[in-house]
């Protein structure tokens, strides 16, 4: 609490080490894997990007992954016809004034000291869990672990961590079981569904899990990231390019599929949100997919307007601090004042640690019946009740 309004942080993110995360995969993964170090590299950087020093700890590297695109290719500095001799991915600029703590993605104290020190009652986690292994077995498990390792953390401050389900829709029966085996633990608020290359999310072999999350009362969620689909095979193999276009288009495509191909009527009591996607485009897209609906269809039926979806009380979307005060009002005044939260993106470089609570509650434009939609309201209804 800041000023004496809550704050529910709707977008932070969480990567356990494997030193952390090993322990709570099966003895099972000794036989697939004998040796799991060969899947683990040195963590020489932080997640906000902070230079650290031997002995490292280490992260699994399973494949791919996100891993692919201009998330890794080698970067072409733009104006240049091709990347520069020996030219590597640099860390983006922290924009905060104070680096958060190194540990804070495995030592649960430590994340809660940095959320009292900025302000934050509560944050929704987004964690990584290492895709891209050959074996489904081995993919299986990390979810598996990673869910493990999670009602352990979470559950030493379970009104103030709370996190998404990573599932896959490789594995529709096993990420069904996740869902209702961890669906009503106090920490869970959401899900993500990790998508294969060219995997819609309107696919209709996913509706068994649209089904379960709806049943679970948990929130559909798309996150959009750097070398996630899509954006990543379009954009010249420029990073600037790659992250300005590719975040809001992963979130455009993902509503467009979901509310075109009816979910938000086949499953009436679901929620969809999406993360670290902007949000100023919103009144836009609200009106182009319509437009789409009535001028090339495609769709089936629908009950509704993309207009009214968006504004239906059951669609959220987390601001991004740069697009600033005139563009929370300008789209709150178009979809309501029920859409917009609050978000950082701990403790990546991104976020304006520790003054990111303090940077939104300085913006005088906004109103005092808005602000505490932003930074609270909005977020219980999408996420539920601490």
């Amino acid at each position: 609490m800041r000023n004496g309004i809550k704050v529910y942080d709707t977008d932070t993110h969480l990567v356990p080490p494997a030193e952390v995360l090993t322990p709570y995969l099966a003895s099972t993964i000794q036989e697939w894997i004998p040796n799991l170090s060969d899947y683990q590299s040195p963590i020489r950087r932080s997640s906000a990007g902070e230079t650290l020093q031997p002995p490292y700890w280490h992260r699994y590297r399973m494949g791919s992954g996100f891993g692919v695109g201009w998330g890794s290719d080698v970067p072409r500095m733009l104006g240049e016809a091709e990347p520069q001799a020996g030219a590597e991915r640099r860390p983006q600029k922290f924009m905060g004034t104070q680096w958060p703590a190194w540990d804070a993605d495995w030592v649960a104290n430590h994340r809660i000291r940095d959320m009292d020190e900025e302000g934050v009652d509560i944050q929704v986690m987004v964690p990584t869990v290492p895709w891209g292994h050959e074996q489904p077995a081995v993919e299986i498990e990390f979810m598996r672990a990673n869910r493990r390792f999670l009602d352990d953390f979470c559950g030493a401050y379970p009104t103030h961590l709370k996190a998404l389900l990573i599932v896959n829709a490789k594995y529709i029966k096993e990420s069904i079981d996740e869902i209702k085996t961890w669906g009503r633990s106090k920490w869970a608020v959401g899900v993500w569904v990790n998508l294969p290359l060219d995997y819609p999310l309107d696919h209709p072999d996913l509706h068994p899990v649209w089904t379960a999350i709806e049943q679970e009362g948990l929130c559909v969620v798309h996150h959009s990231f750097s070398g996630g689909y899509p954006g990543y095979r379009d954009t010249w193999s420029n990073p600037f390019i790659g992250r300005s276009a590719s975040h809001p288009w992963g979130a455009m495509r993902a509503m467009a599929a979901f509310f075109g191909a009816g979910l938000m009527d086949r499953y009436p009591a679901i929620r969809f949100a999406i993360l670290e996607s902007g949000f100023g485009w919103l009144p836009f897209w609200a009106m182009r997919m319509q437009d789409q609906v009535d001028y090339m269809g495609y769709v089936p039926e629908l009950r509704h307007t993309m207009l009214e979806y968006m504004s239906s009380g059951r669609f959220f979307a987390s601001i991004v601090l740069h697009e600033g005060p005139e563009m929370i009002k300008m789209v709150s005044a178009f979809l309501g004042d029920q859409v917009l939260m609050f978000s950082t993106d701990y403790p990546h470089p991104e976020t304006r640690f520790p003054d990111s609570v303090d940077l939104v509650l300085g913006w005088s434009q906004l109103s005092s019946e808005l602000l505490p939609q932003i930074m609270w309201n909005n977020a219980v209804r999408c996420f539920g009740e601490p």
